[in-house]
């Protein structure tokens, strides 16, 4: 009889605004073991200097869904550089910056299977973000 190991979570943040990783960036990882179960933090770390995450703790046996949350207002304040401004300006919005951030945070929860890895990248900028399923 085997069984099978639990899924595995990675993640990166590209900031689209200005082509590079966001460092620095805060990230905490929970899990359940059913829609209906409750949420159980495991933990957290934050990105490197390449805007990856390579330790996040291991999910438990069980695990059918995980929710990555990316705490990017502290980001976007450390990094409210000439750049920055420019990639606002370009959008024709309103600037936002002086309450943080438009997206303070960014959750993403999904469904994992057991034995399959999950890589999440975030692409990240002043006014929107997106995710995939990576490889």
């Amino acid at each position: 009889m085997s069984t099978a190991t639990t899924a595995s979570v990675s993640t990166h943040i590209l900031d689209t605004s200005i082509g590079r990783p966001a460092e620095g960036v805060a990230i905490s990882l929970a899990a359940r073991s059913g829609p209906d179960a409750g949420w159980t933090t495991l933990g957290g770390s934050a990105t490197d200097a390449d805007g990856r995450c390579k330790d996040l703790p291991a999910l438990p046996e069980g695990t059918t869904h995980v929710r990555l949350d990316f705490q990017v207002e502290a980001y976007f304040v450390r990094n409210d550089s000439a750049d920055n401004q420019q990639a606002e300006a370009q959008q024709d919005a309103p600037r936002v910056r002086d309450s943080g951030a438009f997206f303070p945070e960014v959750a993403i929860t999904f469904a994992v299977r057991p034995g399959e890895h999950y890589h999440v990248p975030l692409l990240l900028n002043p006014f929107g973000y997106s995710v995939y399923r990576g490889s």
